[in-house]
């Protein structure tokens, strides 16, 4: 299954074509596709380089690691999270390493990376649903995130599977049209809220 964007403007096909499902396949991610994800997350840019994101990685190969970071997720997420074979959650280090100072380009910095691991997802045939949804207090415990270091998402990650195997109103969910704002509603020039004349 497949959902194009239908865009205003051509963008690359991977772009077009990546999107959140909720039902993924009885089939796991091959171990060397995963690590190429993963290494396009690497290759993020960040502010001076610093890199302030992190990873947990469970694959449902190992089996009580993958229920563990499973129950880090709301139970809203995992009503459908528990068919993907890869879960991941992101974490942030809010300070620098080169001096201790506040990061604030930290979060903005961990979403970069999180687009480059969708876009390479894409690429190989699979797909990234991020969620909002997650317990950070158990991720905290759970994995002994150190001081200065907070959860920020989760990720289900894996082939795209079939959308009868969800329950209602996932199910409708899953095929309803993608929607977006039209650029005019956040593109802006001279002042906050004036529409920039490129997108008009």
């Amino acid at each position: 299954m497949e959902k194009p964007a239908e865009t205003q403007f051509p963008i690359h096909d991977l772009l077009r074509r990546r999107w959140s499902p909720l039902a993924f396949a009885d089939r796991l991610v091959e171990p060397e596709k995963l690590r190429s994800i993963l290494e396009a997350a690497r290759w993020a840019a960040s502010s001076f380089n610093e890199q302030p994101w992190g990873f947990i990685v469970a694959t449902k190969q190992d089996e009580p690691e993958w229920s563990r970071l499973l129950s880090c997720l709301v139970e809203g997420n995992q009503v459908w999270a528990k068919q993907a074979p890869v879960l991941m959650v992101s974490v942030v280090k809010l300070t620098f390493g080169r001096n201790g100072e506040s990061n604030r380009h930290a979060w903005h910095d961990v979403g970069l990376a999180v687009g480059n691991l969708v876009v390479q997802a894409t690429s190989l045939g699979l797909s990234v649903h991020q969620m909002a949804g997650i317990l950070p207090d158990k991720v905290r415990e759970l994995y002994g995130l150190p001081h200065g270091f907070d959860p920020v998402a989760g990720l289900a990650l894996g082939y795209v599977g079939d959308p009868d195997s969800l329950p209602e109103p996932l199910h409708q969910r899953e095929q309803a049209n993608r929607m977006r704002k039209p650029l005019t509603e956040f593109i802006f020039s001279t002042r906050w809220g004036q529409v920039s004349p490129l997108v008009t």
